[in-house]
């Protein structure tokens, strides 16, 4: 377990020295939710309406900007080779980065939420609902799309081919997320969608660790 935060630790710390990747995806996630009243009108029934969906759609492209770089550094300086020779096995090393991922990208994007939904006129009750089907569903994001990082690993390209792999994966995580936030907005509990978040969150986990080793043992092959 050490060398498992450890890994998470390192990951973290040249994400911030970097400087870069965490600012890409909150920029632009705040750019792109303060795009909406633009496009749609400063209606604030319509804006109110539509300001889950615009936040979870938002967190979920912004997730996804920075995937291609979540194995492909350690690839190119040989860290990689070394991840797969030390002694924390390859599947705890992806769940490691993908940890890593959520922390840089995920849990700023989801502290950010409210603050977002406030401005696009989401109710005041749903905010609490937003936040935490957000809290639950980010990592499943980053998990999900550590396979999706994993699989397209040295081909040309592999951000837009990473994005096309990984967003229909995402569909169940935002249909449910969404579905939270509406349910809270029309008075009923929005405990049932939070749940069903929890449980994909709980299967991406071995799923992610196993398939994610198994693309990165073909990509050193």
């Amino acid at each position: 377990m050490s060398a498992f935060w450890t890994l998470v630790r390192r990951d973290v710390t040249l994400a911030v020295r970097r400087g870069g990747e965490a600012a890409l995806t909150l920029g632009f996630f705040v750019v792109t939710v303060a795009l909406f009243p633009f496009g749609v009108g400063p209606d604030p029934a319509l804006l109110g309406r539509i300001a889950a969906g615009v936040v979870w759609v938002t967190a979920l492209l912004a997730a996804t900007v920075s995937l291609d770089r979540l194995f492909r550094p350690d690839l190119e300086d040989g860290s990689l080779d070394l991840l797969a020779l030390s002694p924390l096995p390859l599947e705890a090393a992806v769940l490691a980065k993908c940890l890593a991922h959520w922390l840089v990208t995920g849990l700023p994007v989801t502290l950010l939420s409210p603050l977002m939904a406030a401005m696009l006129r989401l109710d005041g009750a749903a905010h609490g609902p937003l936040a935490v089907s957000l809290a639950v569903g980010t990592p499943a994001l980053s998990l999900t799309g550590g396979i999706g990082a994993a699989l397209v690993l040295g081909a040309r390209r592999g951000g837009a081919l990473c994005g096309l792999l990984v967003l229909p994966l995402f569909i169940p995580v935002l249909v449910f997320g969404v579905s939270g936030v509406e349910a809270a907005q029309a008075g009923l509990p929005a405990l049932p969608h939070i749940l069903i978040e929890a449980a994909i969150l709980v299967a991406a986990v071995p799923l992610a660790a196993f398939a994610g080793a198994a693309a990165l043992r073909l990509a050193l092959e």
